[in-house]
């Protein structure tokens, strides 16, 4: 008999992300008890430092950096009750374009055969049932997102395993209504530029391209919670301004787009593991 617990194994390439994109199934699931992996790939030197401090700016220290976001992930996965942390610790290769993308061992400069061999290594020891990473385009154009799926594929073609595989996205219509938010509770949120405007039209999917809809509203606070431990990054993570109500609101229903099956459930689908149990 089969013994081995239904694993989530989610691959994310900072801090923080963790909870933004799969904070609501992540807390589900291990309510549900199914035990979860959280994958990040970078050490996020490249994140605001004290006081918010940017890269590049005098007093910015990759390395300090890097140490206070690791403790505040750990706290996230406390908040999450994720099971199992496991860090690649990359270097943070910062937006698309900076200095940091070619910095000596930075995610975006790391071969993926490498990154993608000692994913595969996690991929065996855990034997994920499902895998949660980025689509092609890191979701919006930020080359760990990228990185991130790029290693996830070449991992599973590296092992035996045949998990259901889905990366993360957002409805059009939950952009648009994302966007009128922002207006509400940004009180310095400038309208895009006409080419921001199309590019950040571009993000998501249409709602019916959509394949899984888990509702996690009911675990909003401890997603909500496990984003405010990132405190370092607060400038950065817009969500926190608005409450955990209207955030439970916003962000309660997490979506994909599911890209590997053998199960032949039927879509779309409300639960990641639907035909695994």
């Amino acid at each position: 008999m089969n013994d081995r617990p239904l694993t989530l194994m989610a691959v994310h390439a900072h801090p923080d992300d963790e909870a933004t994109g799969t904070g609501g199934v992540l807390a589900r699931y291990a309510h549900e008890g199914i035990r979860t992996v959280l994958v990040t790939c970078t050490d996020g030197g490249c994140g605001d430092g004290p006081g918010g401090v940017k890269p590049g700016e005098p007093g910015h220290d990759p390395e300090a950096v890097a140490a206070m976001r690791r403790q505040e992930l750990k706290a996230s996965c406390e908040v999450l009750n994720i099971s199992h942390l496991e860090m690649l610790d990359y270097a943070d290769s910062g937006m698309m374009g900076w200095a940091a993308n070619d910095a000596p061992g930075s995610f975006w400069r790391t071969p993926v055969e490498e990154s993608a061999g000692r994913l595969a290594d996690l991929m065996r020891q855990y034997r994920p049932d499902v895998v949660v990473t980025y689509d092609e385009n890191g979701f919006y154009g930020h080359p760990d997102h990228i990185q991130a799926n790029r290693i996830t594929t070449a991992a599973l073609a590296m092992t035996e395993l045949t998990p259901k595989v889905y990366w993360t996205t957002a409805p059009r219509s939950m952009m648009q209504r994302f966007g009128e938010v922002m207006r509400e509770f940004g009180s310095d949120w400038e309208e895009p530029d006409p080419d921001e405007a199309a590019a950040l039209a571009e993000i998501g999917l249409p709602d019916e391209e959509i394949t899984t809809w888990v509702d996690t509203r009911e675990f909003g606070e401890q997603k909500f919670d496990a984003l405010a431990a990132h405190a370092s990054q607060g400038e950065n993570i817009f969500f926190l301004r608005m409450g955990k109500e209207r955030f439970t609101e916003l962000m309660g229903m997490e979506t994909f787009v599911r890209v590997q099956d053998t199960t032949d459930a039927p879509l779309p689908e409300n639960d990641l593991f639907a035909g695994l149990r």
